[in-house]
């Protein structure tokens, strides 16, 4: 019970790995907030969980709009109270017949649509818990990055969800430097190819091609990104700030 009366906060949490992340932190004794786009499966999921025990809380809201983001917060703090743990997961990466859009050919609609949910969401939960966790001397938040933040993965990814992935790194190291006299750790996870909903947008071709690629030869699962997300948010990782882990199975090692 590492998380054990521990307020976690998972945007994207209603499935796929935010999913697996949450039912980790309920297994673990924390309280769990979801934020999701998807009212429907958000509540779902919210409705299942808490007849198993969990508490567990749903607001849907869109994670690109800052005051929706400040509603839910607000929400979530009168039901469950201060979050200790950010999770930044939501994300999109829309693809076009399976294929990414080339940049030549991107709606600027769709560009700044990945921008808000992958990025700017990130940010603006992240500005509304830090003051406080600042408050408080204690917070821990993750941020989901990708291998695609580090490396060209053009027959996968589209220029937007590379961009937005890579800069939740270096989003991620200035929050650890800045917030860690206050007792926060910030670190960010880059999974490769997890057996999710999102990877089945793109061709069953390519997605061999990755598992051909992978050291360990097979599709991550969502539970193995939640395993390392919940060690980050936990005591056993009280000195580990700034890092950036890839749950890949050895696939793009750098």
């Amino acid at each position: 019970m590492r998380h054990n009366k521990k307020i976690a906060l998972v945007t994207g949490g209603s499935g796929g790995i935010g999913a697996a992340i949450v039912d980790r932190y309920l297994a673990e004794g924390a309280a769990v907030a979801i934020v999701d786009y998807n009212q429907e499966l958000g509540q779902q999921q919210a409705r299942r969980l808490s007849e198993k025990g969990g508490r567990v809380h749903f607001v849907a809201a869109d994670v690109a709009d800052f005051d929706a983001c400040a509603n839910a917060c607000r929400e979530i703090e009168q039901v469950l109270g201060p979050v200790d743990i950010l999770v930044n997961n939501a994300g999109i990466s829309p693809k076009h017949d399976g294929r990414p859009m080339p940049i030549h050919m991107m709606d600027p609609k769709e560009w700044l649509q990945v921008v808000g949910v992958n990025l700017n969401g990130a940010f603006n939960f992240s500005r509304l818990v830090t003051g406080g966790m600042i408050e408080r001397k204690y917070g821990r938040i993750v941020s989901m990055s990708s291998v695609a933040g580090k490396a060209y993965l053009g027959d996968i990814v589209a220029a937007h969800y590379s961009t937005t992935k890579a800069a939740l790194i270096g989003f991620t190291r200035h929050l650890a430097g800045e917030l860690g006299p206050y007792g926060i750790t910030v670190n960010a996870l880059a999974p490769g190819r997890i057996a999710t909903p999102l990877v089945r947008t793109v061709s069953e071709e390519a997605n061999l091609g990755v598992i051909n690629d992978t050291p360990l030869r097979r599709l991550g699962e969502p539970s193995e990104v939640a395993d390392v997300c919940c060690y980050l948010t936990s005591p056993d990782a009280n000195f580990v700030t700034g890092q950036v882990i890839d749950v890949a199975g050895g696939w793009l090692m750098t």
